[in-house]
């Protein structure tokens, strides 16, 4: 199973987003530069976390980004929900009533998705903040 490369991006802008001060917006050009990308791409993984409710965006000149929801509360699995949508990673390619298979595979799935939407992206910040602070001294 992979994720696409627009997850990991969103992923990475995500978690940075949640590490800025409450308030404080972030223009498209920065967040493509640190990631090396084209704002353009990065602009359409922006609009789906928007249109997911993740982050708004302000227009203009002195606009950007910024986290919308507390951050206390945007987990892993709601930026994979934004980006990749949440259909099922698994589909029984043969229709019969209680496919066995179907079902290992659905309650795998499942098992992943209640680990990931307890992952917070603001725990990984915190510690990606810790971590810089540690190389600072």
């Amino acid at each position: 199973m992979k994720y696409s490369n627009a997850t990991n991006y969103a992923l990475h802008t995500m978690v940075f987003l949640v590490m800025q001060p409450e308030g404080h917006q972030v223009g498209v050009q920065k967040l493509a530069e640190m990631q090396l990308l084209s704002p353009t791409y990065l602009s359409k993984i922006l609009t789906k976390l928007t249109k997911a409710g993740l982050i708004e965006s302000t227009p203009g000149a002195k606009g950007g980004y910024r986290i919308f929801r507390s951050k206390h509360s945007i987990s892993f699995l709601d930026v994979i929900h934004a980006v990749e949508g949440d259909t099922s990673l698994f589909n029984c390619s043969i229709h019969h009533d209680g496919c066995l298979i179907e079902n290992v595979m659905k309650q795998a799935e499942e098992t992943m998705k209640g680990e990931l939407a307890s992952k917070l992206l603001i725990d990984i910040a915190e510690q990606a903040q810790y971590k810089q602070e540690a190389e600072d001294w």
